[in-house]
């Protein structure tokens, strides 16, 4: 170890409160960050001012900046240089009245030329670097990832070596001390995205495997079966893992906040809300407790919007709506790709696609060129999108409150344990409410005890615990008709198998005879599964053909959903095509209809929407006669309503690409 010439390098300093740097936000005031437009550019001394000049020029709100402190070994050791800058730009962007974050690596540290340096990471500390459970070290060369190039080295670090966490949590302290409002954490994963690293569950160097037996009592080198959820050992070592990675960011936010509270951690994660999360232990549900952002490098379906069919954005926007529900009063970002060569495809119309999902769900854009994080494929389309979006930033980002819903439950632990069961079951019923345009919640452990709708789909929600079973039954005694799907309520929050299935006990009890079913249904098959996996197959070909009638893989399935058609008690009715999603909600006490229209989109070939025309919005029990629709990136129109016996109808002509309905 190089102990000593680190502590040469880097001294302990005492860090001043910080001072002045161009005009500063109340504390703790992290309202920008919800109605942020994002670029990426890489920082050095001398290209602020062009920085923030395209930045006005093209409506950007809200500069990432890459100088990456704790991502280089270089400046790892000697932080100064940096430092300056991202002071220098700290006092630009407030002096324009816009607000800048900073890329820092998480656990991954790159030595350049490392093959001609005395120095490297590994070299001067390989106890803190991760391992596989053979001892392999996870370092890594120019062959393994685009941003590593011929010569350097790459590591992944333990979040468990003392000594550099120490060394890390102060150039936190120093980066928040420069008045920055963001410090930007990429990649807080375990080794296990690199090929080859796929199936190791890293790490199992001595301080992780040293931490996980003082929490456990397990012996995570040979006392567990990798990869074998029916091993509890093993189900512990993924708790372990996902628990670690959380803490690490909750401990950033705090070390950031003791210095700067005005500076705000926003944390870089790729899985979304499938089987990755649990390989890489970055889960984005508990994660966004911890923090004031996540900004998600999704890529559901395909990877880049230009590749996407109709199926694959349903994905996206499902994904996008269950982050939404995970982050509650926080912002939701997205640094997803829209374009990277595609001969076919004009990359502004890629765009326009990708920024038009984000915003109807709620989400904050970021332009980036290709699948790097700076730069645009198109600025004068950038301009223009982020124009609208900052005129109507109020209408899209103000809270949403879902109108009248069907709730949807994501059970994490269920995703943890089940994730090939739960998660296309979660999906196949959102794909039915979002094809139906019918409202839906999605409802996790912490916001289920305020659910208030009539009626709750707990799709393969295999894990419960005993805090949600009395909400549960809360929510039954109330008259909300819960259903459930598989293997609901076997499980514990641990994974053990029950003896008995309370949940089903309780959705089937009935009071005495004569009233009133008091439960709801129990399909020990999966419907939602199966109309997933089905829509998977057909949905496309149908889209494609302009096909509107709903298809099912087969009688059950569509029983399945026709009771919870029955079941639903409607109010608001949106007559359209299938390939229109709808968001119902109120916002600000006003019903505001959030609608994407992904028809005739063709992944490679065709980025340009049939329109959707004569769509029909119905309200019942309502005599309000005036709307507006506001088309994605159009002027606001005035809507008149047409009574009838006990409602309003409004009919919207056209939608090319989307709007956003506004009950006046």
């Amino acid at each position: 170890m190089l102990k000593k010439y680190l502590q040469k390098i880097i001294p302990v300093l005492v860090l001043p409160m910080l001072t002045g740097c161009g005009p500063s936000p109340d504390p703790g005031n992290f309202e920008w960050m919800k109605t942020v437009r994002i670029s990426g550019n890489p920082l050095t001394a001398d290209n602020i001012e062009e920085i923030i000049h395209k930045a006005g020029e093209t409506h950007v709100f809200g500069i990432e900046v890459d100088n990456d402190i704790t991502g280089r070994y270089d400046s790892f050791l000697q932080p100064d240089e940096k430092l300056a800058a991202i002071r220098k730009m700290t006092e630009a962007a407030h002096r324009a009245g816009n607000r800048t974050f900073v890329y820092i690596a998480g656990l991954e540290c790159i030595t350049a030329n490392a093959d001609k340096k005395e120095h490297t990471f590994l070299k001067d500390h390989p106890d803190w670097v991760q391992r596989n459970r053979e001892g392999k070290a996870a370092v890594f060369g120019g062959k393994d990832a685009f941003w590593i190039k011929e010569g350097d080295e790459d590591v992944w670090i333990s979040p468990f070596a003392e000594e550099w966490r120490a060394i890390f949590m102060e150039h936190v302290r120093k980066i928040a001390a420069t008045g920055i409002d963001g410090i930007y954490v990429d990649i807080p994963y375990w080794m296990t995205h690199f090929e080859g690293w796929e199936n190791t569950w890293a790490s199992f160097d001595e301080y992780t495997v040293a931490a996980f037996r003082e929490q456990t009592g397990n012996d995570a080198v040979s006392g567990m079966r990798l990869g074998d959820f029916s091993d509890a050992a093993f189900r512990r070592w993924v708790d372990f893992r996902i628990g670690a990675l959380t803490d690490f960011m909750a401990e950033i936010n705090r070390e950031a906040k003791s210095v700067n509270p005005d500076c705000a951690v926003i944390a870089e994660i790729y899985p979304g809300i499938d089987f990755e999360a649990v390989r890489v232990g970055a889960d984005v549900y508990r994660m966004y407790e911890v923090v004031d952002a996540i900004a998600h490098e999704y890529s559901a379906g395909a990877y880049m919007a230009s590749d996407r069919d109709p199926f694959d954005w349903f994905d996206y926007m499902i994904g996008m709506y269950t982050f939404r529900a995970f982050a509650g009063e926080k912002p939701t970002w997205m640094l997803s790709y829209s374009w990277d060569g595609e001969k076919n495809i004009d990359p502004a119309d890629a765009m326009e696609n990708l920024f038009l999902a984000q915003t109807m769900a709620g989400a904050n854009p970021w332009d980036a060129r290709g699948h790097v994080m700076s730069g645009s494929n198109n600025n004068d389309k950038r301009k223009q999108i982020y124009q609208w979006i900052g005129e109507n930033e109020k209408k899209l980002y103000a809270p949403r409150k879902s109108l009248n819903p069907v709730g949807v439950y994501f059970s994490p632990q269920s995703r943890d344990y089940f994730a090939d069961q739960t998660i296309p079951s979660f999906r196949g019923v959102l794909h039915y409410l979002l094809q139906t345009h019918l409202p839906f919640e999605i409802v996790t452990p912490r916001t289920i005890s305020r659910f208030s709708g009539s009626l709750l789909v707990l799709p393969e929600t295999r894990c419960i615990g005993k805090k949600e079973l009395t909400v549960l039954d809360s929510l039954l005694g109330k008259g909300t008709q819960v259903v459930a799907t598989g293997e609901a309520g076997w499980y514990d929050l641990s994974g053990n198998r029950q003896r008995a299935n309370r949940l089903q006990t309780m959705l089937m009890k009935q009071l005495l005879p004569g009233e009133k079913m008091r439960g709801g249904f129990v399909w020990p098959e999966c419907p939602a599964r199966k109309f997933y996996r089905f829509g998977k197959k057909t949905f496309d070909q149908r889209a494609y053909a302009a096909q509107n009638e709903l298809q099912f893989p087969d009688s059950i399935t569509k029983k399945f959903f026709d009771i919870i058609a029955v079941l639903f008690n409607e109010q608001i009715a949106v007559k359209a095509s299938p390939y229109l999603t709808v968001q119902f909600t109120e916002v600000n006490g006003t019903v505001c209809l959030y609608f994407a229209n992904f028809k005739g989109l063709k992944g490679k070939k065709q980025a340009k929407q049939l329109p959707e025309e004569n769509v029909e919005i119905i309200f019942r029990n309502n005599q309000k006669m005036t709307a507006r629709f506001i088309p994605y990136l159009g002027k606001s129109i005035e809507l008149k309503g047409q009574r009838f016996q006990n409602g309003v109808r409004y009919e919207i002509p056209v939608i090319e690409k989307g709007g956003i309905f506004r009950l006046e």
